[in-house]
């Protein structure tokens, strides 16, 4: 599978993205995590401490994770999350939905966003 990619894509090396957040006193508040690949920032996890929420914690980890993926070449960043977790705060941040799986459980629906960058 690798070497057919590779053959029609071209050789991309996969290389790993995370951002750290921590406030005045070195407390871990918060991170982003995945990698890049193919000109696309592939988003695995992001996560802020409950007490540091609805303060711009999340926003500001985006947005350190875009100026690092536009400097590895980037065009776009992709993301996958459930109904429960941050769709609305993903479009809040420029991400359009793509696709939805509703039934994941009863009541939940898994989406998956995507952002272009602006050049």
């Amino acid at each position: 599978m690798r070497k057919h990619n590779e053959f029609a894509l071209g050789y991309e090396k996969k290389q790993p993205l995370s951002v750290i957040y921590r406030d005045k006193e070195n407390n871990l508040i918060g991170g982003i995590t995945g990698f890049t690949i193919f000109k696309h920032f592939l988003i695995n996890v992001l996560w802020v401490d409950e007490k540091a929420r609805n303060k711009g914690s999340a926003r500001k980890l985006m947005e350190q994770s875009e100026i690092e993926a536009k400097m590895r070449g980037c065009i776009a960043s992709q993301v996958d999350t459930l109904s429960i977790q941050a769709p609305n705060f993903y479009q809040k941040q420029g991400f359009e939905i793509k696709g939805k799986i509703p039934g994941i459980t009863e009541n939940h629906e898994r989406y998956f966003l995507m952002k272009k960058y602006e050049s």
